[in-house]
């Protein structure tokens, strides 16, 4: 059985997810894009494994938008994004909270009609390994 560790930007939250995803999604829509400040979000998605609070559970906060099923967890304290439960008989865990190494590439990109327009446009933008300062 797959093991992944995870946590939150200050650490005050830990987990450990164990069980294999099933799939693996860049999404954009608009919802995500807010959520994330980026272009999308890239989650995984089980509905067998099992997700195992560590330390913090107290400081993980689950915002749901009314009337829709887009909800998002987050630790209270940083604010970084962390698996959420909410939608029933499935976990979803956004792929930058892992502190394992994943090794899965990504199922699909999803929404994505609701690309920015300046997505369109990276395949010539100067990549750096660092801040060029």
């Amino acid at each position: 059985m797959a093991e992944y560790f995870g946590s939150c930007l200050c650490g005050g939250v830990r987990f450990v997810v164990r069980g294999d995803f099933d799939s693996f999604y860049l999404c954009h829509c608009q919802h995500c894009q807010k959520d994330t400040g980026a272009a999308y979000a890239a989650n995984l998605f089980s509905p067998s494994a099992q997700l195992v609070w560590q330390s913090g559970v107290d400081k993980v906060t689950t915002f749901t938008l009314p009337g829709t099923q887009h909800s998002e967890s987050f630790c209270k304290v940083c604010g970084s994004a962390l698996p959420c439960t909410q939608l029933p008989s499935l976990l979803m865990v956004p792929a930058g909270c892992l502190d394992t190494k994943l090794s899965l590439v990504p199922t699909a990109h999803i929404f994505t009609s609701s690309k920015p327009e300046w997505e369109n446009e990276l395949a010539g933008v100067p990549e750096f390994k660092t801040l060029p300062i």
